[in-house]
């Protein structure tokens, strides 16, 4: 494996348009490996939800939750 610097010598050899290539590539690669993720996280959701270690809760109790979160993570 190389390193993040030896990365970045190597793209600096690069044209604009290569770059730009690059960028592109990696970014819809970051796109497919967070979809994967949220993927294996509901079919586990979804798993555990069958095997009773999930219960239903109303919407309201989910999306208060979420704020919560969300106000915390700021």
């Amino acid at each position: 494996m190389i390193s993040i610097e030896q990365a970045l010598l190597t793209v600096n050899q690069l044209t604009l348009e290569q770059k730009q290539i690059l960028l592109d590539i990696i970014k819809n690669q970051l796109i497919e490996a967070r979809r994967q993720e949220i993927a294996e996280d509901a079919q586990k959701a979804i798993a555990a939800f069958h095997q009773g270690k999930l219960q239903p809760q109303p919407v309201e109790t989910i999306i208060s939750a979420l704020e919560v979160t969300l106000t915390d993570n700021l």
